[in-house]
């Protein structure tokens, strides 16, 4: 049999992506989800999370979008005081791991304070899977005894992973009516699999902060239609 968590990313980017999140996990086969602290979105999502039972939630990191939490992180903002882009990184070696740690924790503080629990983590981009910033993850897994998503395969060194293999490829070209049917195919029986999803109903806001937009609807549409082949469960 394989094991599967299928984990919605964005949770808290708008009030449209929270609402196709939990209408994904309430009527489809999302089972996980994990939440940006920073956005315009978050205390709706933390309200919409309180009210749904069963759905386990982490924390989104951000490094790349929006603005920081904690303040005094020169390293890691643009003259306009927003997260510099995913592509101003050089591989996270221009950044302070203090201040990286410094505003990390202020995110998984500010979710721990709004009375929820997480379950785990993962980022933005994946930018907890850059080698740079290893130690800064390390640290706040042992710190908040939390499992990390993987870099597919690959996990971090003395860090709980929150599955045996995290799979990236549910998104723009690979969503496909047939992905879940076929994923048997690839994936060997006993496996614990996490699949990164980003279902939403599109809004205004969406649009404004993201490029991967309408195929979000797409994702929502196969997620809550789909039915799981009969060597899959849902973990």
């Amino acid at each position: 049999m394989i094991k599967l968590i299928i984990n919605a990313d964005d949770f808290g980017l708008s009030r449209g992506v929270n609402h196709g999140i939990i209408d994904s996990y309430l009527y489809g086969v999302v089972n996980s989800t994990t939440m940006m602290m920073n956005m315009a979105g978050t205390d709706h999502a933390i309200q919409l999370a309180k009210k749904t039972s069963g759905l386990r939630v982490g924390v989104h990191l951000v490094l790349t979008s929006g603005k920081p939490i904690a303040t005094d992180v020169p390293t890691l903002i643009s003259e306009n005081g927003y997260f510099k882009s995913l592509a101003a990184f050089n591989n996270g070696s221009d950044l302070s791991l203090a201040e990286v740690e410094k505003e990390w924790t202020a995110q998984i503080e500010r979710f721990i304070a709004s009375g929820l629990t997480p379950t785990h983590f993962d980022s933005h981009h994946h930018v907890h899977t850059l080698k740079e910033l290893e130690p800064v993850v390390k640290k706040l897994a042992k710190k908040y005894r939390l499992p990390v998503r993987r870099n597919g395969w690959i996990a971090i060194d003395g860090v709980e992973p929150y599955a045996d293999l995290s799979l990236f490829d549910f998104y723009g070209e690979g969503v496909t009516e047939d992905y879940f049917s076929t994923l048997s195919t690839r994936i060997r029986d006993g496996t614990t699999v996490e699949i990164m999803c980003h279902p939403a109903f599109v809004d205004h806001s969406l649009i404004n902060r993201s490029s991967y937009t309408f195929m979000r609807m797409t994702e929502h549409k196969i997620l809550t239609t789909v039915t799981l082949p009969e060597e899959m469960v849902l973990l």
